[in-house]
């Protein structure tokens, strides 16, 4: 059978899907996929694999792909990682038995892609990526698609996305953010970005971007002319969006801790998962948010999903008539609903800190964004705090949030020194630009 293209693709293979599962490192997985597929999502992806470890690992390729074939779990887009195109093509050919397509990651914007050489950070290596699409498309007997992010000018966008189709991309998923803009730095992202690129290509485009409810979908669709949209963040705090419901919290939990016994998968993936979906009411509950935290078995995770829902069901029988939602919510807490990120400056009203410990702060939540996980602690401070319940991790107990000198301190402190400032004077002076300047530079090496 002739493989597939373009439009013909999208209809007949993808069954014209216009509600898209986004693939997320740790958070798409199989049991995930499942829950989203049964409240309204048409199609979904696979976390981002990395190519090459797909295909020296024959345990990587069990646990991300070869043990998880399920018939409901389809369509489905296999998404990978790679800058080097003979290891690309080599890893697609062993998974594309798996799915309905096989995606190249060029949007991630995380530092450990800068490090590795792909996602967004291969954006402006045309001649490389033509050659990894052409040898795709010639290799695989299913299509090969791209999800990109945007330049900051349309132009140069519109001509990076027909560089894609002309290669051989079948489907783009065009992010309407830069790959500056990432973690509490996110801004909104361009739907005129879209739009450019849905005009001046003939192969379908999906959206990705600033969609938190079923009517951004329809907005998005509206306004862009796109074949449909992908949900990441608003898909993780509420499941059920593309069905245009905000169910109560534990219907959703207790759905997918059921589908997980059925098709495991790591305890960390899942304790996520119940932090995104929980994430309003373990505000108000904070002890239970620790013991979410420390928790090492799957039971012990039901058993606090099942605590959270007692409270809030005395919390609904001893509601006041006419009370509403606190915290400037849509919702009371209990309810899904979108997470709004707050932006640099609401993160450092949050945490009440100034100065240098300001930029310290700023640092922790975006190495935590990057993780795609805020509300935990590294895996090595969970052990430290098992070991050492008194221990405290923040930043803004400690006098010097850094014990050394950064080059933008000692450049700053080179500079009064030329101009003849007593040290002291300049540590007084500095502190403020220091912690703004901190925020700053790990902004543009971190990630959302």
């Amino acid at each position: 059978m002739p493989k597939l293209r373009g439009e013909a693709f999208w209809r007949e293979t993808l069954r014209g899907a216009h509600y898209v599962v986004a693939p997320m490192v740790d958070q798409s997985e199989l049991a995930w996929r499942l829950l989203s597929r049964r409240h309204g999502a048409q199609l979904c992806y696979t976390p981002m694999l990395h190519a090459q470890v797909f295909l020296r690992d024959a345990n990587y390729r069990r646990e991300n792909l070869y043990g998880e074939a399920c018939p409901e779990d389809r369509p489905l887009i296999v998404q990978f990682c790679a800058n080097d195109p003979e290891v690309f093509v080599q890893a697609a050919l062993l998974a594309q038995d798996y799915c309905d397509a096989i995606d190249l990651n060029l949007g991630c914007p995380q530092m450990i892609a800068k490090r590795g050489h792909y996602g967004a950070f291969l954006q402006e290596e045309w001649d490389l990526l033509q050659r990894m699409i052409l040898l795709a498309n010639e290799k695989l007997s299913v299509p090969i698609t791209c999800k990109i992010r945007v330049f900051p000018d349309i132009d140069k966008t519109v001509k990076y996305a027909q560089m894609l189709e002309k290669a051989g991309c079948q489907l783009l998923t065009v992010h309407g953010r830069t790959k500056e803009q990432k973690g509490p730095l996110a801004g909104v992202a361009s739907w005129e970005h879209i739009q450019a690129v849905r005009k001046a290509v003939n192969i379908p485009v999906f959206a990705n971007g600033n969609i938190q409810c079923l009517s951004d979908v329809e907005e998005c669709i509206r306004k862009t002319g796109v074949h449909g949209v992908m949900s990441a963040e608003g898909n993780l705090h509420n499941p059920a969006l593309f069905e245009g419901r905000n169910p109560l919290v534990w219907e959703m939990a207790e759905e997918y801790l059921e589908i997980v016994q059925k098709y495991p998968c790591p305890l960390s993936y899942v304790r996520a998962h119940l932090f995104k979906l929980w994430h309003h009411t373990l505000q108000v509950y904070q002890q239970l948010r620790e013991e979410l935290a420390k928790v090492k078995t799957l039971e012990g995770i039901v058993d606090v999903n099942r605590e959270l829902k007692l409270r809030c069901q005395e919390e609904i029988a001893n509601q006041k008539e006419g009370e509403k939602p606190k915290e400037g919510l849509p919702f009371f807490h209990w309810i899904c609903q979108p997470y709004i990120r707050p932006g640099p400056k609401e993160r450092c009203k949050e945490n009440g800190a100034s100065g240098t410990e300001k930029g310290v702060r700023g640092k922790r939540t975006l190495e935590e964004e990057e993780d795609g996980n805020s509300e935990l602690l590294s895996k090595n401070k969970q052990k430290k705090k098992l070991r050492n319940p008194n221990k405290s991790f923040d930043p803004s107990l400690k006098r010097h949030g850094l014990l050394f000198k950064t080059k933008y301190e000692k450049s700053l402190s080179w500079q009064h020194s030329q101009r003849g400032i007593p040290s002291a004077e300049m540590s007084r002076r500095g502190e403020a630009e220091v912690g703004a300047a901190l925020v700053l530079m790990e902004a543009g090496d971190s990630a959302v």
